[in-house]
C-alpha cells in the first residue's frame, strides 16, 4: 500500500524514536505532524524534517487539550504514539507517586490520545501504541514498566476488536540509542551500551532508524491488527 498523501500525526515524533518514524513516514511521501509537549522540540524537529512537516505543541495527558488538537487537525489516516516517560527502580523502593506517574504517561497518555483521535481517522487506517520488551522479559526494577507495557499491549487487542475496520497495533523495542540517555555521561553511556549489546544476539544496541520501519510497515499492511511486533535484537532468546 501506498502512503503517499496520506496524513500521518506522530505523538512524540520530535526525538528519538518518534522522530525517526516522521522521517520514514516522509521518505513514503506522507503528509506527517509531529507533536510533543515542548515547543523548542517541536521547533528543532521542524527545522529538521523540513516543509512537510508540521509541528504541534501537545500535552497528551490532558483529555481537554488532547481532543483540541484533534479538533483542529481534522480527518487523518494514521495515528503513532511514541511518547511517554518510565519508571524503574526496586518494587519496595519505588514511590507510588512515581509509578502512578509513569502510568499517567505511559499508559494513560497514549489511552487518552487514542480516545481523542478516534473519530477523525479514517476506517482505512491504523493506530500504533509502544510499549517495550519489559512487557515480556522485565529486567530487575523494571515491575512498574513491565505492568505499564503489558497493559497498552492488552489495550490494543481490545481496541482492535472494538474500533475495527481500523487496525490496531503495538511496536515493543528493546534498548534504544536515544537522546532520553543524553543525561548520562558519555562513558557511561557507552559502558550500558556495550554490556547491553554483549547480551544480545545481534551484538549492537538498536538505531532510531531500525525501530522506525516497524511503524512504517503497520500503517503499510492492511491486514495486520492486534499485534504486538517485538524489536529487540534477540532479547528474547538470549
Amino acid at each position: 500500500m501506498s502512503l503517499q498523501s496520506h496524513r500521518v500525526v506522530i505523538v512524540g515524533g520530535t526525538s528519538g524514536i518518534g522522530l525517526a518514524v516522521a522521517k520514514s513516514f516522509l521518505a513514503e511521501g506522507a503528509e506527517v505532524i509531529v507533536a510533543s509537549r515542548s515547543q523548542e522540540k517541536v521547533d528543532a524537529a521542524k527545522k529538521e524534517l523540513g516543509q512537510a512537516a508540521h509541528g504541534h505543541v501537545l500535552d497528551f495527558r490532558d483529555e481537554i487539550q488532547t481532543k483540541q488538537f484533534f479538533e483542529n487537525i481534522g480527518p487523518f489516516h494514521h495515528l503513532v504514539i511514541t511518547a511517554g516517560d518510565a519508571a524503574m527502580g526496586p518494587f519496595d523502593a519505588l514511590p507510588i507517586r512515581d509509578a502512578r506517574a509513569a502510568f499517567d504517561s505511559k499508559f494513560w497518555g497514549q489511552y487518552v490520545t487514542v480516545n481523542g483521535a478516534l473519530p477523525f481517522i479514517k476506517d482505512s487506517g491504523s493506530i500504533t501504541l509502544t510499549s517495550g520488551v519489559y512487557g515480556v522479559r522485565p529486567a530487575r526494577g523494571a515491575a512498574t514498566l513491565a505492568a505499564i507495557n503489558s497493559a497498552i499491549e492488552g489495550l490494543a487487542r481490545g481496541l482492535a476488536v472494538d474500533v475495527a475496520p481500523i487496525r490496531v497495533n503495538v511496536v515493543s523495542p528493546g534498548l534504544v540509542d536515544t537522546p532520553i540517555y543524553s543525561g548520562m555521561d558519555a562513558e557511561s553511556r557507552e559502558a550500558m551500551f556495550q554490556s547491553v549489546a554483549q547480551s544480545l544476539l545481534l551484538k549492537h544496541v538498536a538505531r532510531p532508524e531500525e525501530i522506525a520501519e516497524a511503524y512504517v510497515y503497520l500503517a503499510k499492511n492492511t491486514f495486520t491488527t492486534g499485534t504486538v511486533i517485538q524489536i529487540e535484537g534477540g532479547a528474547m532468546l538470549s
